[in-house]
């Protein structure tokens, strides 16, 4: 039987991928003269070939349309940003009319809380992760001190519970049970950014509005990664942004969701004339009628050359099969990536992120045996042979096989490389 962690069995895995294939549709960094081993797509996700092709189209309409751009052809700007629509709500479980491809992620996530974190005195709370990403802690203490609450007893973050830095189920429950009463938003990561665990948004959503809370997620690190099916969890909001697996360039317009049940709220929004429904939009009426669903959040003109590689991405996850198929890729990939470091590199890595499969993606977050010297040295020697993951302090390096374009001799040349730096 061959061994399934040797060379020989994960040539065997790579020449058997479905999805092998697409990596062909992506332009792979180079580094002296192969090809990068690129493990970064939970920070910035490879170009699409598509990409160009359609940012190309955008140009050369608009080189020879101009203005009418707006109106012709089945790309027209007028309605470019539902080109996006549907394959993005397959992407994230999702109706269509919940979903809107908009503006950047901690806009979107303002915007949510306008209508979402309406605080009283006796429910200004928002509750939070501690050691979240440094741009949602931002926007979730404006927004308390904007409505005249304070973070130090209004901003609740729950510390981790576990050795390895990460929170039980339990540690959350036990948070929104004992602060219930004074939660007006309960806003949790679907993938904590730094140990890589994912949580249960479905549960999350029924523990929060069980206490009468409004519950939001950022999807930054999950959108693409996992199989969501947000509409099935009940949540009310989610914003997400497009560069990481959605693969949509650098600053890439981000995602919004917002759940059928608030299709038609009259909770206030900041408006702008996109979000007015369509029918009546150019008429330019004073009065402000939003479109139901998530569209009605929209303010300005979609961005159209920003759609454009969202485009061009979307249509590969269509052509994987949807996330379901770029999932059972990504448990295997990942799972060797495990067992290989697990077998091999126990003595020099530890593995901060769930072992349970249930509660990770695909990234791995790393810590170097000696500290945090020692983990930068590694990385940048990583760096310096091609292999290429991302640090965050103070000592992680996390490594996340993307399913669409990362090989499984990829983590085999990752193992070897750390290997190679041991022995020095």
């Amino acid at each position: 039987m061959t061994d399934p962690l040797s060379r020989t069995h994960i040539i065997a895995l790579d020449a058997a991928d479905p999805l092998r294939a697409l990596r062909n549709d992506f332009l792979i960094p180079r580094h002296k003269h192969n090809d990068q081993v690129y493990f970064c797509g939970n920070s910035l996700g490879l170009q699409p070939k598509g990409a160009r092709t359609y940012i190309n189209e955008v140009l050369d309409k608009w080189s020879t349309e101009a203005v009418e751009g707006h109106f012709t052809g089945n790309a027209q700007w007028m309605t470019y940003h539902e080109l996006v629509r549907d394959p993005l709500a397959r992407v994230v479980g999702a109706e269509p009319a919940e979903v809107v491809a908009m503006n950047t992620l901690t806009t979107n996530l303002h915007l949510m809380m306008v209508s979402f974190y309406r605080p009283t005195a006796e429910r200004p709370a928002i509750l939070m992760e501690a050691g979240a990403f440094p741009s949602d802690r931002h926007a979730m203490e404006s927004q308390v001190r904007f409505h005249g609450f304070d973070p130090a007893t209004d901003l609740i973050e729950v510390e981790p519970d576990q050795p390895d830095g990460t929170l039980s189920m339990a540690a959350i429950e036990r948070a929104i049970a004992e602060h219930g009463p004074r939660l007006a938003l309960v806003l949790w990561p679907g993938i904590q950014y730094r140990t890589g665990q994912a949580f249960d948004l479905a549960e999350m959503a029924r523990l929060g509005h069980a206490q009468g809370a409004i519950v939001g997620v950022d999807l930054a690190h999950a959108v693409g990664n996992l199989p969501l099916r947000l509409h099935d969890s009940g949540v009310d909001f989610a914003v997400w942004c497009h560069y990481k697996y959605l693969n949509s360039g650098p600053g890439a317009v981000a995602g919004c969701f917002v759940h059928a049940r608030h299709a038609l709220t009259d909770r206030p929004r900041f408006a702008g004339w996109w979000g007015h429904e369509k029918e009546t939009r150019f008429r330019m009426a004073p009065e402000f009628v939003p479109t139901p669903g998530a569209e009605g959040w929209q303010l300005s003109n979609p961005p159209i050359l920003g759609l454009a590689p969202l485009r061009a991405s979307l249509e590969l996850f269509e052509k994987a099969g949807g996330m379901d198929a770029i999932r059972t890729k990504s448990l295997k990939i990942t799972g060797l990536l495990e067992a290989l470091i697990r077998t091999r590199l126990s003595d020099v890595l530890q593995i901060i992120t769930p072992a349970d499969t249930t509660r990770r993606g695909a990234q791995l977050s790393l810590r170097v045996s000696g500290g945090r010297e020692r983990g930068r040295e590694l990385f940048e020697y990583l760096l310096s042979v091609g292999v290429v993951g991302d640090w965050r302090e103070p000592d992680v390096i996390r490594i996340s096989p993307a399913p669409l374009y990362n090989r499984y001799m990829d983590v085999h040349r990752f193992v070897e490389e750390v290997e190679t730096w041991r022995g020095f």
